[in-house]
């Protein structure tokens, strides 16, 4: 007796009893053998086979719970003694087949070992009468020698041939469908292609026919049998069976629930947040993996805010049947719950919480106020037309494919705009995926899954918003801008880049999805106004998706003011006399700095050819002073400086500097009549060794390594 996954009933949608595959009533087919059956032969081979992967995913589950906390009571396992032991019955399913070859192999372990001692038994024992008679002596040191003697020879045997046939099925077994097998055997199995042609193109049948009348003994032919109805799976041989076993799961959704969740999600969670949440509900799924928000390039790790929170709810449900509105109501909740735990964690009191804050993400962004997009989705399993097993995930057929939960229509980045995408999985795939409990597999597919949520959440969020990526102007501070203009752009920014917080997103509803018209004149007028805002104080450029990487379009703004060569490298000199010598310095341009015999030093004559520019600081951004060079630096010894330099000397010598030691200097020609916009850089980036203000010796640094981010 099988019973079918209610996954397989479609239901109607005219008031028609539900069918399953979309054509029969489940009574038309309680006997998938009885004459006159509506089933196709392809519908009830599927059937034969799925019983295999649903005894399988029900055994797996059975062991997960010996070893975890889930729940033990929907499974039901016991094994019946028959009425008259050893009575032979007729093999209904494929299923009866293997689980027979399998008990085969564990009852006659006792045959097969005197199978294989009569084998090998007298192999290369040499028969001296036959060699004395028949093979050419040599006699060396009265001692004769025979250099042919003759020994048992082999042959082929039909008993090895049909034990080789039969480990290779039970290897097939196990590699397949996931069964524990015993493979203590040392021949050569037949696998890979070649047992695959034993399969589909009868080579196992013909090669077992032309041994068939090699057997005498009963056990011998019982496995025989049981080899053939293999390949042939046959329904209808006699096997020998001690015991009934039944194993059933009473809520099969916990089991299809477990199956996505050991497919796809996490099982350990940071600081407390797991799927028990705080009001009683418990979320069906939770990851970390990328966030929407972010471009991950593929030489950088998953961690930090590169990462956000996925959540998922599977859907056990019959095909064609909807979500309803209990179930979108709950996965919102459950969003919401994990935002409120993030903020908790980072604006909290505790003082390890304000620790933990180093390592962790925030899902809101103080830049911008913003809330990072929380993925949400359900998943469904859902058979397809051709029963194949194919690895699909796919948008649902359902007609609710997104729901939506908004106070306001055009921020997405806000924490009440929660969406739920809706996703089918072929359910042949996940369920062949986890009955086989291959740990490598189900890591491959892990990845492969989140990837595809990722980028189809990507793709629903790009139907229904338009983005930009924007960076302020050199003039322009963000977060005075920000806060100068927080209604207008409120819920729509959020800044997703850690090391670059000068990008930020812009999203603005697509005035397209609405179907009332005021409301979509509305969205325009609104995405106008924010349009023409932003275009006064920011470069934009429009993307495609969040997915796309801005900042190669979007570079820093000082990078703009480098040479023509591309020479971005900064003489840093700490001149706190600068106010008092500025009208000297316009009229020479002509500064000379002494460069030290240390590191920093070595450093300027090293990169001596990258350097276009000075930066004239007081060790603070709000006395700081960017111009760029007219000429190539130079370095001549002190004697040699020219008159019409400016020489500025140190006014404390480094006590690691030898007094009869002499400094070498390096002449700059700056252009003084064009002071370049210097607001996006910090010269505390950069600091001396020390941080000695007192000493205004050269260093080395670079444009983009003083840009603000």
């Amino acid at each position: 007796m099988f019973i079918l996954p209610k996954v397989i009933l479609e239901v109607s949608q005219n008031g028609e009893p539900e069918k399953v595959f979309g054509r029969h009533r489940p009574e038309d087919i309680i006997d998938l053998d009885a004459d006159g059956s509506p089933l196709t032969k392809t519908e009830r081979e599927f059937i034969y086979g799925l019983a295999v992967w649903i005894y399988r995913a029900i055994a797996v589950y059975r062991e997960d719970c010996k070893t975890s906390n889930r729940d033990h009571t929907i499974i039901r396992h016991q094994n019946i003694v028959r009425q008259g032991r050893g009575k032979k019955r007729t093999a209904n399913t494929y299923l009866d087949i293997l689980l027979s070859l399998i008990d085969f192999a564990k009852r006659n372990k006792d045959w097969f070992m005197f199978i294989l001692k009569n084998i090998h038994s007298g192999y290369n024992k040499i028969n001296w009468n036959r060699t004395i008679a028949k093979s050419q002596v040599v006699v060396q040191n009265n001692e004769p020698v025979y250099l042919d003697p003759i020994t048992k020879k082999r042959q082929v045997n039909f008993d090895e041939e049909l034990l080789v046939i039969f480990y290779s099925i039970l290897h097939y077994i196990k590699s397949e469908y996931g069964f524990p097998v015993d493979l203590n055997v040392n021949y050569n199995l037949i696998t890979g292609k070649q047992f695959k042609q034993y399969l589909d193109k009868g080579l196992g049948i013909r090669r077992l026919r032309q041994i068939k009348y090699k057997y005498f003994s009963d056990k011998a032919l019982e496995l025989w049998e049981l080899c053939y109805a293999f390949f042939e799976q046959s329904k209808h041989i006699r096997i020998t069976s001690q015991m009934n076993e039944f194993l059933l799961a009473k809520n099969f959704n916990i089991v299809f629930e477990t199956m996505i969740d050991e497919l796809i999600g996490d099982f350990t969670f940071p600081d407390r947040l797991n799927k028990h949440q705080e009001d009683g509900k418990e979320v069906d799924h939770l990851f970390l993996w990328d966030s929407l928000t972010r471009a991950r390039q593929d030489d950088e790790q998953r961690e930090g805010n590169h990462m956000t929170y996925y959540i998922g709810d599977s859907k056990y449900y019959k095909q064609k049947n909807r979500v309803g509105r209990e179930s979108v109501a709950k996965q919102f909740t459950y969003a919401r719950n994990v935002i409120q735990w993030n903020l908790n964690l980072f604006f909290g009191e505790n003082a390890e919480q304000a620790e933990r804050r180093k390592t962790d993400f925030c899902l809101r962004d103080e830049v911008t106020e913003g809330y990072n997009v929380i993925p949400n989705f359900f998943l469904s399993g859902k058979v397809p037309s051709d029963f194949n097993y194919r690895d699909h995930v796919e948008e649902t057929g359902k007609t609710a494919k997104t729901h939506i939960s908004r106070q306001y229509i055009n921020r997405l980045f806000d924490r009440d705009t929660l969406l739920v995408t809706h996703y089918d999985v072929n359910f042949l795939f996940v369920l062949s995926l986890y009955a086989r409990d291959n740990a490598m597999q189900k890591k491959q597919w892990r990845e492969k899954v989140r990837n595809i949520f990722r980028d189809k959440i990507r793709e629903e969020l790009s139907r229904r918003y338009q983005f930009h990526a924007i960076r302020a102007l050199p003039s322009i501070n963000t977060e005075e801008w920000l806060k100068a203009n927080f209604k207008s752009v409120i819920g729509k920014v959020f800044a997703p880049y850690v090391e670059d917080k000068g990008i930020i997103a812009l999203a603005l509803a697509n005035p397209h999805k609405e179907h009332d018209p005021k409301v979509t004149a509305g969205i325009e007028a609104e995405n106008a106004h924010v349009l023409a805002l932003i275009d006064t104080a920011f470069n934009r450029v429009p993307l495609d998706n969040l997915g796309i990487d801005p900042r190669p379009m979007l570079l820093p703004p000082a990078s703009a003011v480098a040479a023509p060569l591309g020479k971005e490298g900064v003489v840093m000199l700490a001149y706190m006399h600068y106010d008092n010598n500025v009208v000297n310095l316009r009229e020479l341009g002509k500064v000379a700095v002494p460069i030290l015999y240390n590191s920093e030093g070595m450093k300027l004559l090293e990169n001596i050819e990258s350097i276009g520019f000075i930066l004239f600081n007081k060790w603070n951004a709000a006395s700081q002073h960017l111009f760029r060079l007219t000429e190539k630096p130079r370095v001549v010894p002190k004697p040699n400086i020219p008159d019409e330099y400016l020489n500025i000397r140190n006014r404390k010598k480094p006590d690691d500097i030898p007094n009869e030691i002499d400094y070498l200097y390096l002449l700059l020609d700056i252009d003084m009549s064009d002071e370049l916009d210097s607001s996006s850089l910090d010269c505390q980036r950069c600091k001396l060794p020390g941080g000695d203000p007192s000493r205004y010796d050269a260093i080395y640094s670079t444009i983009r390594n003083l840009t603000i981010v």
